[in-house]
């Protein structure tokens, strides 16, 4: 987590920035055994560092012409290209001949979208001596790295394979917030059904089983990934930084489990909200039922004594009188009974 105090770094920067961010195609930074590091944009330096010299080449809003630059510079498999011009690529990590490839996700909270969430993908070439990175938008824990190294110049001495644990270990940071969000809403839900028995939208509740859903299928494939990360140290990944890779892998099994223990929550209030609607319902069955139960006997009795023949109620008074109080102590003694059984 040690980009993590660096992530407000990137809300400080102005609107300038961030539009010369979003427009800069290839920009690269660099630095030798000694001095600062070095910045520069365009395809200029785009290639294999010399000896001696850490390379990291991020680029950002992709297309096919500067794929291609990447293709020809580096001699990358045409299957890695080809994933880089298709955002939609499942968490993974390949090895090759003298490169690995990995593929990582973060999301970005966004309440104007269906689910509340945009996805943030980053595709990652990772060798001995050079970092590149390919993402279709700007990502803040990418940027707060980057500019982090910028004033640490000795953080990217340590390795391409270093800059790519800070890199994912930023991208991976940014779900912790999105599940507490997600856990308060889920408790809200809960707390509604069960404690206060209010009525909850149920289309709420089915956004937030997506959004669980959605992270799962993601955070799933991606611990596995790094479990093959932090498993030992292979070729330039050696055993010093796998040990930090073990700690994203962490990370991951902690969030994978909290998705997997909101997710039981949600479910559970689901249940709970089901069966206190058909408790409700009921609820109001029996008392319509018992209000019919009353008037019965009254619909009764006025049909009887309303039959149109000689000697019924009109004809005596002693008939009138016994057919009123029947009207009035029938359902006053049946909603007595009903009262003292506790079915009201």
């Amino acid at each position: 987590m040690e980009a993590e105090d660096h992530q407000g770094a990137l809300g400080g920067t102005s609107s300038e920035l961030r539009r010369k961010i979003e427009a800069t195609m290839f920009r690269v930074m660099e630095v030798g055994p000694t001095g600062s590091p070095t910045v520069t944009e365009g395809d200029e330096h785009v290639g294999p560092p010399p000896e001696g010299v850490v390379r990291w080449i991020d680029l950002s809003a992709q297309d096919a012409p500067h794929l291609d630059v990447l293709s020809e510079r580096f001699a990358f498999h045409p299957l890695t290209i080809e994933d880089c011009s298709h955002f939609d690529q499942r968490p993974k990590f390949e090895k090759y001949l003298d490169y690995a490839f990995l593929v990582t996700h973060g999301f970005r909270l966004a309440p104007q979208e269906p689910d509340g969430l945009v996805p943030l993908e980053l595709h990652t070439f990772l060798a001995e001596r050079y970092l590149v990175t390919v993402h279709a938008e700007p990502i803040p824990g990418l940027e707060a790295v980057w500019l982090r190294l910028q004033q640490e110049g000795n953080l990217l001495r340590r390795g391409p394979a270093f800059v790519g644990y800070l890199i994912t270990d930023a991208v991976v940071d940014t779900f912790f917030p999105l599940l507490d969000d997600v856990a308060t809403d889920v408790e809200h839900i809960e707390s509604r059904i069960l404690r206060h028995a209010q009525w909850v939208k149920i289309d709420q509740i089915f956004r937030v089983k997506r959004l669980l859903v959605r992270l799962r299928k993601v955070l799933g494939p991606q611990r596995d990934v790094f479990a093959l990360l932090a498993k030992r140290g292979d070729g330039w990944i050696d055993e010093h930084t796998a040990i930090y890779f073990r700690d994203v892998y962490d990370h991951l099994l902690r969030l994978h489990e909290s998705v997997e223990a909101t997710r039981d929550l949600l479910s559970s209030a689901l249940d709970a909200y089901l069966w206190s609607s058909s408790q409700r319902t009921n609820e109001i069955m029996k008392r319509l039922t018992l209000l019919s139960a009353v008037f019965m006997p009254l619909s009764f009795i006025t049909g009887f004594f309303g039959q149109n023949f000689v000697g019924l109620p009109f004809d005596s008074k002693y008939l009138m009188a016994a057919m009123l109080a029947s009207c009035i102590l029938v359902p006053a003694g049946m909603t007595f009974f009903f009262l003292k059984s506790k079915w009201f």
